[in-house]
């Protein structure tokens, strides 16, 4: 473990169906599960407006503009991918996100600290 002194663990997680407390049952004996399970703090990314989910939409045109073809070797993937790559930043594509600040703070009010005056 990297860092058996910790008390607490916060765990930035995605929304996957998979990524649940019952995976630790699956990986560990039931004790060691909820050992880890009770030091883990976890904290869900919002499902459609994360850094997880633009990552995941650029890996996908990469995908279907890039490596929809057999590439023979490292060095051309690595150069097909960085062409690819610098194409993409020039021509500055975005993503146009629909979840406001204001929709933000509502929906993750819980996760924000209260201030007393």
């Amino acid at each position: 473990m990297r860092y058996p002194l910790a008390e607490r663990i916060v765990l930035v997680m995605d929304n996957l169906n998979t990524h649940t407390p019952a995976s630790l049952y699956e990986t560990f004996a039931p004790a060691e599960a909820k050992r880890i399970l009770d030091r883990l703090e976890i904290q869900h990314t919002p499902k459609h407006g994360s850094w997880l989910n633009m990552a995941e939409i650029e890996l996908s045109i990469l995908s279907r503009q890039c490596l929809d073809r057999r590439i023979p070797d490292k060095a051309e993937l690595t150069a097909e991918v960085a062409a690819w790559e610098a194409r993409r930043n020039a021509t500055g594509g975005r993503v146009d996100w629909r979840f406001t600040t204001e929709d933000a703070r509502i929906k993750l009010k819980r996760l924000s600290p209260s201030i007393e005056e």
